[in-house]
């Protein structure tokens, strides 16, 4: 079988949404800013790799780096695809920094309670540094899971700039979580050493919870399939920028 025809551009937030909500198993976009990059195979869109600051303000400083100096990987929502995960992230990565150059670290986490080890970050070289804390997720009165920035003690959250009203945490059932496998890409050889003290050993794949939803294979229809439509046409696109296309 021949290698398909890999294109990586800026796309929508539309079409990140959509991506995420149907490929990813936590079935939600996170919050924003996002740099949203596309991905087609073949003129087919088949997901997101996305990135953005992180849900921790803490992110970068235990690395000693401000926060426009790295971010984290916090997306890749794919369809059925021929490509390698880790070559797609590669192909992002070097996307990114181009229209970046300031970067000097990548992290992204890898969630064991959903069966995840992290294989991708393992195939693509980089570099495994332990784990975050361990959480409280919690079970909604309806049975749904939810994650703790989900719930409140009063039963309104900050989402988007707008206040919205969620489960108090009094009428849900708390869930403690296994933490987070940590992975780390630093981009110049000056940060590469800095984080080499961190290094541990690549974690093997144990399943602790999982609640990943059933990914099945699917074609964005709703988005035009292999010719995409408007929502998937670039937009606010920055002068001076083109695609990386790789066979």
């Amino acid at each position: 079988m021949s290698a398909a025809q890999l294109r990586i551009d800026w796309c929508t937030l539309e079409a990140a949404r959509f991506a995420c909500e149907r490929w990813h198993y936590s079935a939600s976009i996170p919050m924003p800013p996002l740099v949203r990059i596309g991905v087609w195979e073949d003129t087919r869109f088949i997901g997101v790799v996305l990135f953005s600051r992180g849900a921790s303000p803490h992110l970068l400083s235990r690395y000693g780096l401000q926060q426009h100096e790295g971010c984290e990987l916090t997306r890749v929502a794919l369809t059925t695809h021929r490509t390698p995960v880790s070559r797609i992230v590669a192909i992002a990565i070097k996307f990114l920094r181009g229209r970046a150059p300031g970067l000097r670290l990548i992290v992204s986490f890898a969630d064991p309670n959903a069966g995840h080890h992290g294989g991708i970050y393992q195939a693509g070289g980089w570099l495994y540094c332990g784990t975050s804390a361990g959480k409280v997720d919690w079970i909604g009165p309806d049975g749904k899971f939810y994650l703790n920035r989900q719930t409140s003690v009063s039963g309104r959250v900050r989402q988007f700039g707008k206040v919205t009203k969620v489960f108090k945490r009094a009428d849900c059932t708390p869930v403690e979580m296994a933490p987070k496998h940590r992975y780390l890409m630093p981009l110049d050889a000056d940060m590469r050493a800095s984080v080499l003290p961190l290094v541990q050993p690549y974690p093997k794949k144990t399943i602790i919870h999982t609640r990943a939803k059933d990914q099945a294979a699917e074609s964005p229809s709703a988005l035009g399939g292999e010719t995409p439509t408007r929502t998937l046409q670039l937009q606010d696109r920055p002068e001076a920028t083109g695609t990386v296309t790789a066979k």
